[in-house]
C-alpha cells in the first residue's frame, strides 16, 4: 500500500495518504486517532465531548501509541476553551483542526506556537475567512455529513469546486465520503484530502458504543435528517429522539424549549451508552451504504486500495 503521489496536504501533516479522520464527539479517543495515524492517515482526537483532565489523558496515551502525526479537533464553541487550549500546548500537539466559531479567535495565537490549523467551513464565503484568518487549509463540509451541519445545506458535490476556487490554501473534502472511489470524486473536484467520519464511526476502534456502531451499519437512506435549523443544524439518525424534535418543531417550539430538549445529555446517551431510542445520534448520509465494522487501519487501507484503483481505471464512457 505505498503511496504514489505526494500534495499539499499530506505535506502539511507529514502523512503517507490524504486520508483524515473526523473528530466525532463520543467517537474519536486515543485508541481510533492513534489507529488511523499507524495506517498512514491522519488520526483526529476529538476534544468537544472531553473535560480537560480527560482530553489530557487522551492525548497523553496517543503520543505514547504512535510515533506518527495526529491532530485535536477543537469546536471553538466549547465552554472551556481556554483550558483545552493550554493543554494542547502543553501536551505539543503540532495539528489543530477548529470549527463551530469564529477562526480569528485562537488561529493567530496557534500559530504563534507553530502549531498548523485547519477550519471546518460549510461555504466558500466562510473558506475566505479562514484563509484570512491565517488558516492552513480548511475542510469544506457538505450537507451529507453527520453532526452538526452548514445552515445553506450545499452539497459536497456543490461545495468543493465552490471553495476551491475561493481560496488559494489546500481544500479537505468531508461531507459523504466513505470510499475510495468517492474519495477519487473529491480529488477529481479539487479536494487535495478526505475527512471522514460516519466510516470511522464503524470502525472497531471508535470509543461510541457497539449497539449505535450497528444502528449505523443497518441503516438505509433517508434513515438520517438535518434537524433543529433554527437553533444549530445537526444530521440526526431517525429514533424516538428524533421523532420528539420534529413534533417540537413542527408545533412551533422555541429554541429555549429545544435547548431544553437537547440539554439532557442526549448526545452521550446515544452515541456513548447506547440508548439507541432515546439518545441523540448523529451520523451522516453515507451509513446508507456502510455495512460493516472494521479495524481502523483496514479501513485505511481499503479507502486507499480502491482510491489507487479507481485512479488506474479508464473512464467509463457511454
Amino acid at each position: 500500500m505505498q503511496a504514489q503521489f505526494s500534495n499539499r496536504i499530506t505535506q502539511l501533516f507529514g502523512i503517507e495518504y490524504p486520508i483524515i479522520q473526523a473528530g466525532m464527539i463520543w467517537a474519536s479517543g486515543w485508541r481510533l486517532a492513534s489507529a488511523v495515524s499507524n495506517a498512514g492517515g491522519l488520526g483526529i482526537i476529538g476534544a468537544g465531548s472531553m473535560y480537560p483532565d480527560v482530553f489530557r489523558e487522551h492525548l497523553q496515551k496517543c503520543k505514547a501509541a504512535i510515533d506518527k502525526p495526529f491532530a485535536v479537533n477543537l469546536p471553538l464553541l466549547y465552554p472551556d476553551i481556554d483550558k483545552h487550549i493550554n493543554i494542547l500546548i502543553e501536551e505539543d500537539v503540532k495539528i489543530v483542526f477548529t470549527s463551530a466559531g469564529n477562526p480569528k479567535t485562537w488561529t493567530g495565537m496557534l500559530k504563534e506556537k507553530g502549531i498548523t490549523v485547519v477550519h471546518v467551513v460549510s461555504s466558500s464565503k466562510f473558506a475566505r475567512k479562514a484563509e484570512e484568518a491565517g488558516c492552513d487549509a480548511v475542510v469544506a463540509e457538505g450537507f451529507e455529513a453527520g453532526g452538526h451541519n452548514g445552515r445553506e445545506e450545499t452539497t459536497t458535490m456543490v461545495l468543493i469546486p465552490a471553495v476551491v476556487n475561493a481560496v488559494n490554501i489546500p481544500v479537505i473534502a468531508a461531507g459523504g465520503i466513505a470510499t475510495g472511489r468517492q474519495m477519487l470524486a473529491a480529488m477529481v473536484l479539487g479536494a487535495e484530502g478526505v475527512q471522514m467520519g460516519s466510516r470511522f464511526v464503524a470502525s472497531e476502534e471508535a470509543s461510541s458504543h457497539n449497539s449505535f456502531k450497528q444502528a449505523v451499519i443497518r441503516s438505509s437512506e433517508g434513515d438520517t435528517q438535518l434537524m433543529m435549523k433554527q437553533l444549530t443544524p445537526v444530521r440526526l439518525l431517525k429514533n424516538a429522539f428524533f421523532t420528539e424534535v420534529q413534533q417540537a418543531e413542527l408545533r412551533g417550539a422555541t429554541v429555549e424549549e429545544l435547548k431544553t430538549l437537547l440539554g439532557r445529555a442526549r448526545a452521550k446517551k446515544g452515541m456513548f451508552e447506547g440508548d439507541i431510542e432515546q439518545g441523540e445520534l448523529e451520523i451522516g448520509q453515507v451509513s446508507a451504504i456502510l455495512d460493516d465494522i472494521l479495524p481502523a487501519g483496514q479501513i485505511v487501507k481499503n479507502v486507499w486500495q480502491e482510491f489507487m484503483n479507481g485512479l488506474a481505471e479508464p473512464v467509463k464512457m457511454l
